[in-house]
This record gives structure tokens, sequence and C-alpha cells, in this order.
């Protein structure tokens, strides 16, 4: 009997195909078939030999079964073809790629991830954001503004304590409930923030601010998913490189 070939979880990365992994674009291209998230570029999947089945899953709107994926990838994996779950941004980073590993696991199947940029690190730094700056924040916390069915809400008030930079992913529809508990847990309401929308993408846009204005700035501004929100005194930088950038064109 022929052995199986492990199925990859691959990080697509934020968007730009630039900033895919030498191994990501070996296993793309590489791959008999390619199960991708709604949200890859397009870009990367013109990079897409084999056959490519688009297996999407947003919030908020018509998504794959979950459990489908996993039966779908084992069969593609047991019939012998080189499969790759394509997922934007890292496999294990709110991607559900530990619920995969195990499916693919449970079937008797060898699994490779293939980690990718995290739009919680890349979207920021597109921008003019460091995440961690010593002059700043000791550290960066990656955490949801949606958490899924069986998941523990965070502690919030907690979090506004800690004073590091929190990088919230899908919180925008929730946006004015987080503020309101940042508020309440003690953070100030001229903290600097950010909303950075779909990040490294064509369709880029961002906006710099105050924890006080997010709702308000999201809602001007008509910023939208997928989009990341960033609470901490090192946006401050993009502000400033904002302010540079100003001044070198009026000289």
């Amino acid at each position: 009997m022929t052995a199986l070939h492990p199925v990859a979880l691959v990080g697509a990365g934020p968007g730009d195909p630039e900033l895919l992994t030498l191994r990501a674009l070996k296993r793309i291209e590489a791959a008999d078939v390619v199960l991708a998230d709604d949200l890859i570029d397009p870009r990367v999947l013109a990079l897409v030999r084999g056959r490519l089945l688009r297996v999407g899953k947003r919030g908020g709107c018509i998504s794959t079964d979950q459990q489908f994926i996993h039966a779908l990838m084992v069969r593609e994996a047991q019939a012998g073809h080189r499969v790759v779950r394509l997922k934007g941004g890292d496999p294990f980073v709110f991607g559900r790629g530990g619920e995969e590993v195990d499916a693919l696991r449970a079937a008797g199947l060898d699994v490779e991830v293939v980690s990718g940029l995290t739009s919680g690190i890349a979207g920021p730094a597109g921008v003019g954001i460091p995440v961690t700056d010593r002059r700043h924040s000791a550290g960066v916390v990656l955490v949801t503004g949606h958490p899924g069915e069986g998941c523990r809400e965070p502690d919030w008030a907690a979090l506004a304590r800690t004073g590091l930079t929190l990088v919230i992913y899908m919180g925008v529809a929730r946006c004015a409930e987080l503020q309101a508990q940042l508020l309440a847990g003690g953070l100030r309401a001229d903290t600097p923030a950010a909303v950075v929308s779909a990040a490294h993408t064509a369709r880029q846009r961002h906006a710099i601010t105050t924890l006080a204005d997010l709702p308000a700035c999201i809602a001007r501004e008509g910023l939208t998913s997928p989009a990341l929100l960033v609470v901490g005194e090192v946006v401050r930088q993009a502000a400033r490189d904002a302010t540079a950038l100003r001044e070198v064109l009026r000289a």
C-alpha cells in the first residue's frame, strides 16, 4: 500500500503573497488539492496549481461546516492526494488549526503545520505600529473579540490593567461593548487606538484615534471586517510617522 502524504496546514499570511514563507509557497505549488479559507487573497490563490476547493468560514456569513471540512481533508488525503489546508495568517492563531490537527490525527493521518505571519503582527506593522516597544509596552496580547462556542469571554478589565498592547481580532462588531469594558477596567479614555482593515490587501485602510473615539471612528470611516483593533501606547508610533510624513510633504 502506498504511504499517504501528510496533510499540510499552511498559513497564507495576512494577504500579500510576498509575505508567504518559502515553505508555504512550496507546499501550495506542490498540492494536488487546496482547501482555502474565504479570506485568502486572490493573489495567493493564483499560485495554486492543483484543484482549488473554497471552504469559507467567516463570522456573520454563510460558512462551510467545520466537520465537513474535516471529512473532506481526510477523504482527499486517504485518496493519496497531496492536501493543503490553506488558512489566512497562521493556522494556530485563531485559525481552528488545533481542531483540524486533532481530526486528521484521529483518522490516522500525519500532519505538517506551516506557520504563517499573523495579521495581529503584520497588520499593525504595515501602518507603522510596533506591537512591542520597550519605551511603551513590555508585551502584546493577541485576543479575540468574538470567543467561539465553549470558549470563555476574556477578562477585559484584567487585560486593561496589564499595560500591554492589546491586538483584538474580530472585534469590530462588538467595539462599543469592548471599549466600555476596557474603560471600566481602568484604561484612560485618551489611550491611543487604531483600526486596521483588510491588512496587506488592495483594500487596506486604517485609522488612528483614541479609545474614547474608537466606535465612532469605525462608523465615521466606514471601516469593516476583517479588521484588527490595536489599543495601547505603541499606536503613538504610527501617529508620529504620519506627522513626520506630513512635514516632509509640506517641505
